[in-house]
């Protein structure tokens, strides 16, 4: 089985007006999410939500004497990444299977496979 990387992204300005009604609906629907996946073969291995992107931070220049450190995320964007699943399935077909149904509002899903490192 491999590891795929789910990245989801969003429109804040739609997360800030949530209520706590809508919260607890998303997360019923990301538990839904799960159920699916686990029937479909795959497994969860982690998955988070993120604080907005207003919290962000961006190092950049590692290793350089000229490192800086700025407020905000990486990029300026729209749509900022607000959470992420680490998933293990058959491979990338059943991954953009579960990636279909993952509920995201307003925006989408990156699905990148994870590298195998172990072998060295």
């Amino acid at each position: 089985m491999a590891q795929y990387l789910f990245l989801i992204y969003s429109d804040p300005a739609l997360e800030a007006d949530m209520t706590p009604d809508d919260w607890n609906a998303m997360m019923q629907a990301h538990q839904e999410f799960a159920g699916k996946v686990t029937a479909g073969g795959g497994k969860i291995l982690a998955g988070e939500a993120l604080a907005p992107a207003t919290t962000a931070t961006t190092v950049r220049g590692q290793d350089t004497p000229s490192t800086t450190v700025t407020d905000g995320p990486f990029a300026e964007t729209k749509e900022t990444l607000g959470g992420f699943y680490l998933i293990e399935s058959e491979d990338l077909d059943a991954a953009i299977g579960f990636a279909r149904v993952l509920p995201v509002r307003a925006g989408g899903v990156e699905v990148r496979p994870v590298i195998d490192t172990s072998a060295g």
